[in-house]
């Protein structure tokens, strides 16, 4: 597994990232190629111990985890990661063997990992409306007037369709779609 690490206003040691290492290398056995795995390790109010794990396998399935530690416990977060990693590919693996493209998951993950298969997604509701052309900003504002926590809207610079979104930091995030060639 190929690892990157990221510190937000902490610096670690090399303990905690070989500990990361071995902790989400035990995910490598779910994988036929060889992932790439983002690991952000960032401290917020109150010493609070925050873990980011973002696998990317080479045909493009992502799986991603975030925890956290009030004791200021790193180790914890990423042990916390690492099983909410295993747990939504193990409840997942049969929908991810047949659905995605072949040979980016082994599908003969050991029979003792089986879990609650949800085997229909439940769509409990539908809207359609118009994307209508505007900026970010004005995206934003449409969104916060509706108390929505995401938004979709047309670039009007770009015509692509774009979602602005709230996040928990209380700022906002911007999801950019791109054409596929």
């Amino acid at each position: 597994m190929k690892y990157t690490f990221a510190c937000k206003k902490i610096s670690l040691n090399d303990s905690v990232k070989a500990y990361a290492e071995k902790k989400i290398g035990k995910l490598d056995k779910y994988f036929r190629s060889e992932p790439e795995a983002t690991v952000t390790f960032s401290v917020e109010k109150k010493n609070r111990c925050v873990v980011e794990v973002m696998l990317r396998s080479p045909d493009g399935t992502m799986f991603r985890a975030v925890a956290e530690d009030p004791d200021g416990d790193m180790r914890g977060a990423i042990d916390s990661c690492e099983q909410q990693i295993d747990r939504k590919i193990r409840k997942n693996k049969t929908r991810l063997a047949k659905n995605l493209r072949e040979g980016s998951i082994k599908a003969e993950v050991p029979e003792e990992f089986d879990l609650h298969e949800e085997t229909d997604f439940r769509i409990v509701r539908t809207k359609r409306f118009a994307v209508k052309p505007m900026s970010v900003e004005e995206a934003i504002l449409q969104m916060n007037l509706l108390g929505h926590s995401f938004f979709v809207f047309r670039d009007v610079d770009t015509e692509s369709v774009n979602i602005v979104y709230q996040r928990k930091d209380e700022g906002y995030g911007l999801i950019e779609t791109l054409d596929e060639d």
